[in-house]
């Protein structure tokens, strides 16, 4: 069974730090590259960074650029984004998903997907 899951989502005070993971089993974790979407209240899904199956090219939203950061491990299995500055605008349920390309467009039903951890930003 193919699993994504997410985890280190939490409530943190505007300009504070979290690290979230993205943890895949049941496929081959470095056959893929994973992307992280977010979805806060109110509005649309919104690719925020993705990271090709070799951590060699990674993509960033301008919205996001400059503090956040993805990584990989692909001996662990486990993708991370490392968000610091947070804003209350970055308030949202984030999820990873595994694809073949960073096109934010093509995530769709034939992706492999989490659940989402959420994270919120106090002001």
């Amino acid at each position: 069974e193919v699993r994504l899951v997410e985890s280190g989502g939490g409530l943190v005070q505007a300009g504070g730090s979290l690290n979230l993971s993205c943890t895949g089993s049941g496929f081959t974790f470095d056959d893929y590259t994973i992307a992280w979407f977010r979805q806060g209240p109110g509005k649309e899904r919104q690719g925020v960074s993705c990271i090709t199956k070799d951590g060699a090219q990674s993509h960033y939203a301008d919205s996001v650029k400059g503090h956040f950061i993805i990584s990989r491990d692909n001996a662990k299995n486990t993708v991370y984004l490392q968000m610091t500055r947070l804003k209350p605008e970055d308030t949202a349920v984030y999820r990873c998903a595994a694809d073949l390309t960073c096109d934010y467009s093509w995530y769709g039903t034939n992706s492999w997907w989490g659940q989402g951890t959420q994270v919120t930003v106090s002001s």
